[in-house]
């Protein structure tokens, strides 16, 4: 797929030792940052010798200097990653440990949130990934899928939304620190009007003129990514949607087109729209928090992270041909196939566990009598649904009020449901608790699918109707 190995470090080397050299200049940049403002703060003191940020941040820059020099003289070659931990990082990415690996990777975020805020440690991240990125992209696999001119963009955007994340968390922090002593947020602190003209338009222009010389630098240095006419003949392989459609084209895999491109996409827009209605708590307007909502913030993060960008990811950069799953430092190879016996739930019930086949109409039975072995053969489906969408709303507040009387319980809690019940009411309660039930199908169903096999809770092919 990427021909002589040699040919293509070759080709990376100027690539690679320019990425390391940024690098360094920007944690060059950060040290006489913070060498100037005065900003230098102590890490950790071993025998009376204090590591301090300035410090750090120069002895970072080093490590990139050398490693561009490295790659610029000819040794690209050997900075790359051992393949022993590129197979590892393969069979880490597989689709259940990717999905729930990135639910406990949020949660450890958020509940570790004052720590990963810290400039210092998002700082250390970035030259974290920075440094990964370098390593990766020495390998011809990763190399052809990250640097592909359609998902460079994709790239960038993953940086981007890093940085907005944790920027937004950071004043969230902040605002909460504030708050808890009495203070008011940073926004409200400093209110000072500013006038449209000259001061906003004066920095839209700026902006608009360095995104202009971005995009003619950009258009100059990456080949945009035109092919063939479209023919009925030669269908791509893989077929994509447009990037931001991947995670709805990713949906299709767990779900009927109906579900996933129907019913779903208005769940998401009715519930949008129902947000104004269904909010009561009106803290946290017009600044950031996260201690004032907890639960609008976990809400938004896990619909927009976990049920979106990541599936975009997985989408992008881990579905290759015949939409099959690879690892990011796997060759996509057309000829790879994966025998998936997808089992249906009325299968798992009759056929595993009772040991007898599902039940069916006999021959020449009536319409009536047809649905009715029908409804028979999916009850365990109907039953799973019915107490999943039942039984959980009044579960959660039970399980809340359990947690009262248990200290270390009740601060793991992101919403007291039962709070959240008696101030929202029944109604309000049920539309939100379905609304999160719906959320988490998706991850739960991609889980099944990948672990047991699990295809439908309810199949009826007859009429068409899958779930």
């Amino acid at each position: 797929m990427h021909g002589n190995e040699a040919e293509f470090l070759e080709s990376i080397t100027g690539f690679v030792g320019a990425w390391y050299l940024f690098a360094a200049l920007m944690n060059t940049g950060a040290a006489l940052y913070l060498w100037r403002s005065g900003r230098v703060t102590t890490l950790v003191k071993v025998a009376g010798v204090g590591l301090n940020t300035l410090t750090l941040w120069a002895l970072v820059a080093t490590v990139f200097v050398t490693l561009s020099g490295l790659a610029f003289g000819g040794g690209v070659g050997g900075l790359r990653l051992p393949q022993a931990l590129r197979d590892a990082l393969d069979a880490v990415m597989a689709p259940q440990y990717y999905v729930t690996g990135m639910l406990v990777f949020l949660a450890i975020l958020y509940v570790a949130r004052r720590f990963f805020v810290q400039p210092v440690v998002a700082w250390g991240g970035l030259n974290f990934v920075l440094l990964y990125m370098g390593l990766s992209i020495t390998d011809p696999d990763f190399a052809s899928i990250v640097t592909k001119p359609d998902n460079v963009p994709i790239v960038g955007l993953v940086y981007l939304l890093g940085f907005f994340t944790w920027l937004g968390a950071y004043k969230a922090v902040l605002n909460d620190d504030r708050l808890a002593e009495g203070l008011e947020p940073l926004e409200k602190a400093d209110d000072e009007k500013v006038l449209v003209w000259p001061d906003l338009v004066y920095t839209e222009l700026i902006c608009m003129v360095a995104l202009t010389a971005l995009l003619l630098v950009w258009g100059i240095l990456l080949q945009a990514p035109l092919e063939e006419a479209a023919s009925t003949v030669k269908t791509p392989n893989p077929s994509k949607a447009p990037w931001y459609f991947l995670g709805l084209q990713e949906m299709l895999v767990y779900y009927d087109p109906w579900m996933a491109g129907v019913v779903l996409p208005s769940v998401v827009v009715a519930g949008l729209m129902a947000i104004p209605y269904i909010d009561y708590n009106k803290a946290g307007s017009g600044y950031y928090t996260i201690s004032q909502r907890k639960f609008a913030y976990v809400t938004f993060q896990f619909g927009f992270l976990v049920l979106w960008v990541t599936l975009i990811v997985m989408g992008t950069f881990m579905r290759g041909p015949n939409w099959n799953f690879f690892g990011l430092y796997e060759t996509w190879d057309a000829h790879k196939v994966e025998a998936l016996n997808n089992v249906d739930l009325s299968e798992y019930f009759w056929v595993s566990l009772l040991r007898s086949a599902r039940p069916s109409a006999p021959l020449g039975s009536s319409g009536v009598v047809s649905l009715g072995y029908i409804l028979l053969r999916e009850a365990p489906g109907f039953v799973c649904v019915f107490l999943y969408f039942a039984a959980l709303p009044p579960a959660m507040v039970l399980g809340c009020k359990w947690m009262e009387d248990r200290p270390l319980l009740s601060k793991l809690r992101i919403v007291d449901m039962k709070e959240l019940f008696l101030r929202a009411g029944f109604v309000r309660y049920m539309v939100i608790s379905h609304l999160l039930l719906l959320m988490g199908l998706l991850p739960l169903k991609m889980v099944l699918r990948w672990t047991v096999n699990m295809k439908y809770f309810i199949s009826i092919p007859e009429y068409f109707l899958n779930f």
